[in-house]
């Protein structure tokens, strides 16, 4: 079982996970920019994040043979904190680097006007860079937030193709299946979706289209969640190529409308000369 997971955050898990995630058939994934769990207090700690996702973590990952992408964004929640919104500016010099394959994670927490700004401002972002676009979708109100989403979505242009909306339930998938957006769903422990209910939907609403991740993080989560789900498929009656289609084909799909996914050889690791930065040679999609 082949597997890239669409949507984790490795800068708050250890080497323990990576060797873990290789052993249990992970070789590429997508670590989206986030919330670190506490606000931060100025533009330059945004920076020296991103800085890490675009080098340090992408040589963490490759020595566990496993490619790492990011995306690239100001998250939701901190949209609110004017202390944050000034990174806006700093986004295109990244979004043009080796290994960003999105925008994101944008979207709505709590669908603040400051909330709307952002959202808006970053989309005119992914389409001037001509990136694809990692929404999330609110803890609270998902129903309403999802369906805002996918006006603002509208709103912009950018074609639905280009769009995975994530954090999915059964209560908001249908929205997204009938938008021609991808849809993403978190396998978590106690919270977002289990095994069992995403069989369920991918019984129901087939494998098009259909992005399985760990989400995992700094809470309670499992970064081996996606195997779990493939076994699941599986156990359902799923066959081997299905499977294959939800945990690598469909997120190969998506990212590679960036045209940066490095995948073959994953763990060719070279230095550049340059800047001394570590960098991944592998195959563009």
């Amino acid at each position: 079982m082949r597997i890239f997971d669409p949507h984790i955050h490795m800068t708050s898990r250890t080497t323990d996970d990576y060797e873990a995630m290789h052993a249990a058939g992970v070789r590429a994934l997508v670590e989206p920019a986030f919330w670190l769990g506490q606000p931060r207090t100025n533009v330059g700690s945004f920076l020296d994040y991103f800085d890490g996702l675009v080098g340090w973590e992408r040589f963490r990952a490759a020595q566990f043979g496993i490619a790492h992408h990011c995306a690239i964004a100001l998250n939701p929640k901190e949209a609110n904190d004017p202390r944050c919104t000034g990174v806006l500016e700093h986004l295109s010099h990244y979004l043009v680097k080796d290994g960003v394959v999105a925008v994101g994670e944008v979207g709505y927490d709590s669908m603040t006007p400051e909330e709307d700004d952002a959202f808006a401002r970053q989309l005119e972002l992914a389409a001037r860079h001509d990136l694809p676009v990692l929404v999330h979708t609110p803890h609270r109100d998902k129903q309403q937030g999802t369906l805002r989403t996918l006006d603002v979505v509208r709103e912009s242009g950018i074609p639905p193709e280009r769009v995975l909306v994530d954090h999915l339930n059964e209560t908001t998938v249908r929205a997204v299946a009938d938008s021609g957006c991808w849809m993403g769903f978190s396998i978590y422990p106690d919270t977002k979706m289990d095994e069992a209910r995403m069989v369920a939907l991918l019984a129901e609403y087939g494998t098009g289209r259909v992005l399985v991740n760990s989400a995992a993080d700094w809470g309670r989560s499992d970064p081996l969640k996606t195997r779990s789900t493939g076994l699941a498929m599986l156990e359902a009656g799923f066959d081997e190529s299905e499977v294959d289609t939800v945990l690598w084909s469909n997120p190969v799909e998506f990212y590679g409308q960036s045209g940066r996914l490095l995948l073959d050889p994953v763990t060719s690791l070279a230095t550049d000369t340059v800047t001394g930065n570590s960098v991944l040679r592998g195959e563009r999609r």
